[in-house]
């Protein structure tokens, strides 16, 4: 190797490695590698200590980092190493030792710089500026470990629900994201034209209909885990763009959901964390199943110290909604008020974990009316650390009154931008026969915070949506 290839990293175009960090760190440690073992590490160089003859490096990769140990006259190019700088990437050829102090060592026979930092890069200190973190998401993962961890937690977290949907002979499905009509939920979309069909399409606010389509068409049990998009503000936990993981079931019921969501959540915590007992922000969370089922309804009325339902007089909820700094609008029905009520009195306060069931019908459009109890639907959500991990239902399958639901929805439209437009072919497919169905959403980003203890969404999310700084560069 000449000393232009060694030192230019233009000039790398492969290296192969024998060993991770961690792993040759486990293997001395099982005395199953022997001292003088030639290995090959590669990794980012995140310290050096320059002792004249001796340099010695702490190189990390994915899974840790190894200290190598470089001395003048064994290596090559011995001043072009001493000169490389904190954040540069490199190539390791070595035998496998221990310093006098005893710590694992690759003491370096040869070596490739494999790409450089041209920008002040910060090193073993690692990064604590949030706005950097959030924006410059690539220099947080290479100099955080807890970072990463994070989001290998995320990727095990994924990988434990597609498996138990799986092993429940649940078939992974995918439904446009571009969409003519947008549905499923009550947000409010972002809109794009298509050029050749010159049409307007919006990107998905939910999977719902198009999943609930495949049920209609034979597919008994099918699930999606993928991006969904809704125009709004930005918070500790709502992103722009956001992961949705969306589950139907023919023949079953919100109880059923109910049990897989509860399994589904405390198994993931479980798999991270190896306990279904989690800290969350400095406090306990008891994931265990079975978890608490409470109507909306009732935790109201224990909120507020007086009695109230869809059955309440709307004067009187209007007037609660009024103490409590709740602004209305006058076209609100009691539901939509117990509803307001519930989300600003109650929801933050709820730890958990608890399911809140028997949603008002008025703010229930996809979901059946509860079979005991006129006015509600057999929906539920899933409140855990006061926010929202999931939400399901009984599936409405009478076309006639979902017809009737997405008209009322329609007339709305003039004080609510995120209500639920008509439509047509979801009806279409609804005559051809939808069997009894639950469905369940649980949102991945959410759950991902519970789980690792992460108070914003923008620290879970690898690239979270944020206005450009401005950063230009030339050469």
């Amino acid at each position: 190797m000449s000393t232009m290839e060694r030192a230019n990293p233009q000039d790398q175009y492969s290296f192969e490695v024998t060993h991770g960090a961690a792993e040759l760190q486990e293997l001395v440690e099982l005395q199953e590698i022997t001292e003088g073992t030639p290995v090959s590490v590669a990794g980012r160089m995140l310290s050096k200590r320059d002792q004249g003859s001796i340099v010695f490096g702490d190189i990390h990769d994915l899974d840790g980092s190894i200290q190598i140990v470089a001395e003048e006259g064994k290596i090559p190019e011995f001043d072009a190493f001493k000169e490389s700088n904190i954040g540069d990437w490199f190539g390791i050829t070595g035998e496998i030792g221990a310093t006098r102090r005893g710590e694992t060592s690759v003491f370096v026979n040869d070596w490739a710089k494999l790409a450089e930092t041209e920008i002040s890069f910060p090193g073993k200190q690692g990064l604590k500026d949030g706005e950097t973190i959030h924006r410059q998401r690539y220099l947080d993962l290479a100099v955080n470990p807890e970072s990463r961890k994070k989001f290998i937690d995320r990727s095990t977290i994924v990988s434990s629900i597609r498996r138990e949907l799986e092993s429940q002979d649940f078939i992974e499905v995918e439904t446009p994201s571009l969409q003519p009509i947008h549905g499923g939920a009550s947000a409010r979309p972002f809109e794009t034209h298509h050029n050749a069909l010159d049409m307007e399409l919006y990107l998905r606010i939910a999977p719902e209909l198009y999943l609930k389509r495949l049920v209609v068409g034979g597919l008994a049990r099918v699930f999606e885990i993928g991006k969904v998009f809704r125009n709004e503000g930005i918070s500790t936990k709502h992103n722009p763009e956001f992961t949705m993981m969306e589950v139907y079931a023919a023949y079953w019921d919100h109880e059923n959901q109910m049990e897989l969501a509860e399994n589904l959540i405390s198994s993931a915590a479980n798999e991270v964390s190896g306990s279904t007992t989690i800290e969350y922000q400095g406090k306990e969370v008891d994931l265990s199943t079975p978890w608490r089922r409470a109507p909306m309804d009732q935790l109201v009325s224990e909120e507020i110290g007086e009695e109230v339902s869809v059955d309440t007089d709307i004067k009187k909820l209007r007037n609660l909604c009024e103490q409590h700094q709740i602004p209305v609008h006058k076209s609100y029905g009691t539901g939509k008020l117990l509803l307001e009520l519930y989300e600003k009195t109650v929801e933050s306060k709820l730890w958990g974990p608890i399911f809140v069931t028997e949603h008002p019908k008025e703010v229930s459009p996809l979901a059946r009316e509860h079979r005991a109890r006129p006015g509600y639907t057999e929906r539920f959500e899933g409140i855990v650390a006061g926010m929202e991990l999931c939400n399901g239902f009984s599936e409405l399958n009478d076309p006639k009154e979902q017809y009737q639901r997405f008209l009322e929805q329609e007339k709305t439209k003039d004080i609510d931008d995120e209500a639920m437009p008509m439509d047509y072919d979801y009806i279409r497919a609804l005559q051809y026969g939808l069997p009894p169905t639950a469905g369940l959403g649980i949102g991945i980003d959410r759950l991902v915070m519970l789980a690792t203890n992460s108070a914003s969404i923008r620290d879970i999310v690898l690239f979270p949506t944020l206005k450009p700084d401005g950063f230009k560069t030339s050469y």
